[in-house]
């Protein structure tokens, strides 16, 4: 993908430490991440239960401020929640008193954009989740996959710049799960849309990101990234075959070997 190659950057990471309490009953949570986030991809993030995947994604949404170091959008350091960094949860945070149609609009409503527009934006996104048709429904009649496929659709109908998951497809089932893989790296490659993606598993991870980030035990720290193309063999060959050839596997184990040196 050709924004890859020319490397813009979005985000960068600078000396960043988070910790939590105060004094003796402090947590260091994050120590020392230095990262940088270009235009177009699709990077992973793994690492032993605990480790602080969930924390450095908050500080880059702008929930929590960093201890120390910096978040830094487009060079612009990041101060607070904004539209331009999109963020899906393991659980679906929709409004249940509102249509699946009045949950995507709510973003660009917000943004009091034309009612035409709205609705292109909204019927747009609900054709990429797979969810023409179900506008009408309210989000409690839907199934768990279906949730997920509407809070992706709503954060996309904003156009964020990244978008971030922390484990969205956590809770689904094996089946499921392996849909919406599918399905969010065939947005990604059609929007050239950027995202931040926390997982535990590996395989979910080299399946769908251009780069893996594998974190040490807490305190958090980035200890290898690796550049994959994976999915970029996926995109060619059509199928998932790649998860059988000797470098798929050369990779996950060395991975594995990683976060299983982490963990006591």
């Amino acid at each position: 993908m050709a924004a890859q190659k020319e490397k813009e950057s979005l985000i960068k990471i600078e000396n960043m430490s988070l910790e939590y309490g105060e004094s003796i009953n402090s947590t260091l949570a994050l120590k020392n991440i230095n990262l940088e986030i270009n235009k177009g991809e699709f990077i992973c993030v793994l690492g032993p239960s605990g480790c602080g995947k969930s924390s450095l994604l908050k500080c880059i949404a702008g929930y929590v401020n960093p201890t120390s170091g910096k978040v830094l959008m487009q060079g612009k350091e990041v101060d607070g929640p904004d539209w331009h960094r999109g963020v899906v949860f393991q659980s679906p945070t929709l409004y249940p008193w509102m249509t699946v149609n009045e949950n995507v609009e709510f973003g660009p409503k917000m943004r009091d954009l034309p009612k035409a527009e709205i609705e292109d934006i909204r019927e747009y996104f609900l054709e990429e989740v797979n969810l023409s048709g179900f506008g009408e429904n309210y989000t409690f009649e839907l199934s768990g996959g279906m949730k997920q496929r509407v809070a992706i659709a709503r954060v996309l109908a904003n156009y964020p710049q990244v978008v971030l998951m922390d484990e969205p497809f956590g809770a689904l089932d094996a089946l499921t799960r392996e849909n919406m893989q599918n399905l969010i790296r065939n947005i990604w490659e059609e929007n050239n849309t950027t995202i931040f993606f926390i997982t535990h598993d590996v395989d979910e991870a080299l399946l769908l990101a251009n780069r893996v980030v594998v974190m040490s035990k807490q305190p958090g720290e980035i200890i290898r990234i690796f550049n994959v193309d994976f999915t970029d063999q996926i995109f060619k060959k059509g199928t998932k075959e790649v998860i059988y050839n000797d470098d798929y596997f050369k990779v996950k184990n060395e991975i594995m070997d990683i976060i299983h040196s982490q963990i006591d």
